[in-house]
């Protein structure tokens, strides 16, 4: 197994990887910026959206759509303009729009974190295809990872603060969620908290661990089947990538001391005989 930098772009916190069409597609939220790595060239593209932005999917009708400061919107890739879709918390000023996923049936989930830190006081959201916006969970303090099994049938889920990760039944045809239980717990397991996640072929989680520096892979019942360091502490989230989606690309953050040189980075690791599920786009 290899660890490796990906690409040159050092972000401020890097969040939400997602590989479509042969490209890494990640958020830089405290830089404001939406990032294109295309690892065949090594070229990368940026496009600043004016916000903090906390996930980025592709539309089945091109460009992509956003989640950030003022909700969700239409990222244009050509002109680089955003077109504001809406805002399903408007009064909350101290929450901003964290991680987030499309569902295999074309629907953007993304949640929201309290920076205030007040428990229960940000949720998790779905946009429909029709521009619909409806929360889906509330009393959720930091959103975070998410992720279908293949047959779309499960939903897990992390809200950081729980140091869990909970399960829930999903309903692909009205998008609707069902039998929340507790899957299984990290607290005291590992170092730092759960954060970005994402699943392998065999159903395997892979959680990166912020303020832990590290990645850690865990069957459906919660056993720990394999923990990678990386050099930095925050590490932010996991997606697989690649031709046959056999790499693990991982995002990072730079600490408040900022003395750690590969803070920030993109890094990929390869070698580790597993594969990833294809992400899914916006179905509007």
């Amino acid at each position: 197994m290899n660890v490796e930098l990906a690409g040159k772009y050092r972000a401020q916190w890097g969040e939400g990887p997602i590989w479509w069409k042969g490209k890494l597609y990640y958020v830089d939220i405290e830089g404001c910026t939406v990032v294109e790595f295309t690892p065949q060239s090594g070229e990368e593209k940026c496009w600043h959206v004016g916000e903090r932005v906390g996930s980025v999917v592709p539309r089945e009708s091109g460009g992509f759509v956003i989640a950030g400061d003022s909700g969700f919107g239409f990222l244009d890739a050509e002109s680089g303009e955003v077109r504001a879709v809406g805002d399903p918390e408007p009064h909350k000023h101290e929450n901003r729009f964290n991680d987030g996923k499309c569902s295999p049936d074309g629907r953007y989930f993304a949640g929201t974190i309290s920076l205030a830190k007040r428990k229960g006081d940000a949720g998790l959201y779905r946009l429909d295809p029709n521009l619909e916006i409806e929360r889906i969970l509330g009393g959720i303090t930091n959103s975070n990872g998410l992720v279908w099994t293949k047959d779309g049938e499960t939903l897990f889920y992390i809200d950081t603060p729980r140091l869990s990760v909970l399960s829930f039944r999903y309903e692909a045809t009205t998008g609707s969620l069902f039998d929340q239980r507790e899957a299984f717990s990290t607290a005291g397991r590992v170092p730092g908290v759960p954060d970005g996640m994402t699943i392998d072929t065999e159903g395997n989680l892979w959680i990166a661990f912020c303020h832990g520096g590290c990645v850690v892979c865990f069957d459906q019942s919660g056993n720990e089947l394999e923990r990678i360091l990386l050099p930095c502490r925050e590490v932010t989230a996991p997606t697989f990538g690649g031709k046959g989606l056999e790499d693990l690309y991982v995002t990072t953050g730079q600490p408040a001391d900022g003395v750690e040189e590969d803070a920030g980075r993109l890094f990929v690791l390869s070698g580790l005989g597993v594969t990833g599920n294809p992400a899914h786009c916006f179905g509007g």
